[in-house]
């Protein structure tokens, strides 16, 4: 058998390599010089213009970005019914309510037409996912937040680089939030960031991921509230340099990636291809759906029989409200459609930037063998 393809790997070169070996010999692990270098890098990729602050996580992140944003219990934040599980988690965590609104089923993002209908007086946020890179249709969305007084929360785990009508996610708006885990289109091993242009969040947002502490100029301590522990070390911000100064390669190869999937997988109809979007997509991972009850095997026994092949397969994502947490809260799958065939129906096929042209064809020859 071939060697395994795993639906995703990092790729990190020597120079990064070297760099983390560097920082872990200098003696300063934890936040510092890396650190503040990595914010800096990532706000000039954004355009220069938002402030960035870094964390261990994008789920971090969210919450924090949340709690900073003022979302609290009595609160509602409306979140696609389809994404991984962190995106109304951390809406529970800051002590609010998610409001789901279904998706699109070949973009997989939020449906915004359904979104005003799902604001009350409670709401206090809306929080979009761009899915798989794809971006959501942000000026719509900006200007139902707008009309409606509400802030914007963009879980960006998957779209750093992408670009909504030319502008990057994360140069405009409110809020973005980037994930930076070992399968995002860039890594800093785990870790995230959010990036706005509201200084006073900022400053809350600095305080929320250390302790709750403020600094006077003296620079003694207080406390004002029991805030978390998620500053970044240098050792992952030095692995975040190395792979920011490669994104845009990275990217182009996952595009590059995604055209040969389309093209190879034009004339299958066994499998639904997600839309395809235009040049702004940043491709962070290609999902398609399979109908497993038309074709008699479960999702299990396929993800097992391409194994068998020597190809990882992912689920990227079950629908949310179909989960026993969210069940036991008085959610129903069945009431978001779209998010639950995707939730029964989606795999996500190997794509990373070390991939070749033939491991794509692989793939798709192996698709073909066992669902024909």
């Amino acid at each position: 058998m071939k060697d395994f393809l795993p639906f995703t790997r990092p790729t990190l070169d020597e120079a990064t390599i070297a760099a983390v070996a560097a920082v872990l010999r200098s003696g300063q692990l934890a936040s510092g010089p890396r650190v503040l270098e990595f914010e800096s890098a990532l706000a000039d990729y954004l355009g220069g213009a938002r402030t960035v602050r870094a964390l261990t996580s994008a789920t971090e992140g969210l919450e924090i970005a949340l709690l900073a944003c003022g979302v609290g219990p009595g609160d509602e934040v409306i979140v696609p019914a389809m994404s991984f599980a962190a995106s109304a988690n951390v809406i529970v965590r800051a002590g609010a309510t998610p409001v789901f609104v279904d998706v699109d089923l070949a973009s997989r993002n939020l449906d915004v037409g359904q979104v005003e209908r799902a604001i009350t007086p409670r709401t206090k946020a809306i929080m979009p996912v761009h899915f798989s890179g794809l971006a959501v249709d942000m000026d719509a969305l900006l200007a139902i937040a707008e009309r409606h007084r509400l802030r914007v929360v963009e879980d960006a785990a998957h779209a750093i680089g992408t670009r909504h009508r030319g502008r990057p996610i994360g140069s405009f708006g409110d809020v973005a939030v980037f994930s930076f885990h070992p399968n995002k289109n860039m890594t800093s091993i785990e870790g995230g960031a959010i990036a706005t242009t509201d200084a006073a969040l900022v400053e809350r947002i600095e305080r929320h991921r250390f302790h709750g502490i403020r600094r006077n100029a003296d620079g003694e301590i207080d406390v004002e509230f029991a805030g978390a522990k998620s500053n970044l070390s240098d050792v992952a911000a030095a692995v975040g340099l190395g792979q920011l100064r490669r994104l845009d390669e990275f990217n182009a190869r996952r595009r590059l990636l995604a055209a040969r999937y389309f093209e190879r997988l034009a004339d299958f109809d066994r499998v639904m291809l997600p839309a395809r979007g235009d040049e702004g997509h940043s491709w962070h991972m290609v999902t398609v759906l399979i109908d497993f009850v038309a074709r008699g095997i479960s999702r299990p026994q396929f993800q097992r029989a391409m194994a068998a092949r020597g190809i990882g397969i992912g689920v990227h994502y079950p629908c949310i409200p179909g989960m026993t947490f969210y069940r036991q809260h008085g959610f129903r799958a069945e009431d978001y459609p779209n998010a639950a065939r995707i939730g029964r129906e989606t795999v996500t096929l190997p794509l990373f930037p070390a991939m070749r042209d033939e491991d794509v064809d692989r793939v798709v020859a192996a698709l073909q063998a066992e669902l024909d």
